[in-house]
This record gives structure tokens, C-alpha cells and sequence, in this order.
């Protein structure tokens, strides 16, 4: 005689899996600030491993300091996005703050993207990185667009400096201040503008709330980045 399912027994099993699907599915949607959270911190840590392997001490350059590898916040187009470059004394615009690239961009400060290797760190065009190279721009870093971020923070560090810039030496210190030669938060030094305390990041989907350390409500995300180390993550 060949067995089968009870009708009880059919009915408790769709019970059980409409409890396990209420509880699974939930955890599996995606959360827009967790993601742009999760990215951005992998870019800070590239940004990190960029300035590891690329020291740029140049005896022959008395601001070579202010080549070191940055990551920027911009609102350029109406938008929040980031970059990740080098300032450089010999591209357009040398020192001047912002991602130079020439028209053949043969010479780039941008960091390429590693994962798409005709693409460039860069969000939206800024500077002489410029709208005719729209297909270079690396559009996950357009996080207003791409993830709904309508408010960036950056807090902490004790350099004196508000700037919305992360740079880091070869020792993979973080620094907060500004690499253009008209700021008056510019790097005067190879250790001016060294954190000295933790720096804070807080990407948020609305208006971002004080304090600026901690995230307040559903609508915020900090990230920290510890000094010295230059350690950073998700709190």
C-alpha cells in the first residue's frame, strides 16, 4: 500500500514554510545604506592600499605631501559622489584640489577602477575630468543617484580642517584636510593635517541629525576610521 501526505500533514508543512519565508525574506532585501556603507569602505581601504604601495616623497618637490592618494566627496551635478585620486604637480591644474585629467586622458589622477579596468574611480565629472568622458566615470560612486545618500558628514580627526577629504600617507595614516594650493586648509607639511583622533563618515538618506558620530535613526550610517592605523568600518 503506498503511503502518502495527510491532509494535516500537507497543512503543517505550509505552515512551516510560510514562517520560514517570513523570516528569511525580510533579511534578504537589500538595504541601500548598508550597501553604500559596505562600498564605501572598501574604497577607503583601496584608497589605503593605494597610498601604501605608492609613496610619494619627491626630494626635488618641496609639496609632494600633497600628491598623496585622496578620497573626496563632491556635489558636483546636483549630486553626492566620491573619487579616489592623487593630486599631482605636472597634470592640469596641479595642486588645485580636483581630479585633473588631459584630453587624451594619457595623464589621469584618477585611480582606475580595478574591477572595470576602462573606468575610472570617479562618480561624476568634476573638474578637467570632464563630461566628454562620461563612459570613463565609475557610476556606483554617484551614490545619490545610485543609492539615495541626499546628505554626507564628515566629522573628527582634530587637523583643524572641514574638509570632506580622507588622504592617507605610506604608513596608511589617515590625514583630513585639502591638497588645493588656495585652500586655507591645505597641507602645509608632510604631517600637517594627520587625524589624531577617529574620523567620522555618515552617509544619510534624509538631512543627516547631530551628532555627527553616531547614526540616529533608520535614515543614517557611520562609518568610522580610526587614527593612526587608519583602521575603518561600519559601526
Amino acid at each position: 500500500m503506498k503511503k502518502a501526505f495527510t491532509l494535516l500533514e500537507l497543512i503543517f508543512i505550509i505552515v512551516v514554510v510560510g514562517i520560514l519565508a517570513a523570516v528569511i525574506v525580510p533579511n534578504t532585501r537589500t538595504n541601500p545604506l548598508q550597501e553604500v556603507a559596505v562600498q564605501l569602505v572598501s574604497h577607503i581601504r583601496y584608497t589605503q592600499h593605494l597610498a601604501l604601495m605608492d609613496d610619494k616623497f619627491d626630494a626635488n618637490e618641496h609639496l609632494w605631501f600633497r600628491s598623496r592618494w585622496q578620497l573626496a566627496f563632491s556635489t558636483a551635478g546636483g549630486t553626492n559622489s566620491y573619487m579616489i585620486f592623487a593630486d599631482s604637480p605636472s597634470a592640469v591644474g596641479a595642486y588645485d584640489g580636483n581630479p585633473g585629467a588631459n584630453n587624451t586622458y594619457t595623464d589621469v589622477e584618477v585611480a582606475r577602477n580595478p574591477a572595470k579596468k576602462d573606468k575610472y574611480l570617479i562618480g561624476v565629472a568634476f573638474g578637467s575630468f570632464n563630461n566628454s568622458a562620461i563612459n570613463k566615470l565609475s557610476k556606483e560612486l554617484d551614490i545619490g543617484s545610485k543609492y539615495g545618500i541626499s546628505d554626507i558628514t564628515v566629522s573628527g580627526g582634530s587637523t583643524g580642517s572641514g574638509a570632506k577629504r580622507i588622504l592617507f600617507d605610506y604608513l596608511g595614516r589617515p590625514y583630513r584636510g585639502n591638497t588645493s594650493s588656495t585652500s586655507t586648509a591645505a597641507l602645509n607639511s608632510a604631517v600637517d593635517k594627520v587625524a589624531t583622533s577617529a574620523i567620522y563618515v555618515k552617509l544619510c538618506s534624509d538631512t543627516c541629525s547631530e551628532p555627527k558620530t553616531s547614526a540616529n535613526n533608520a535614515n543614517e550610517i557611520v562609518i568610522k576610521i580610526e587614527p593612526e592605523t587608519g583602521y575603518s568600518h561600519i559601526l
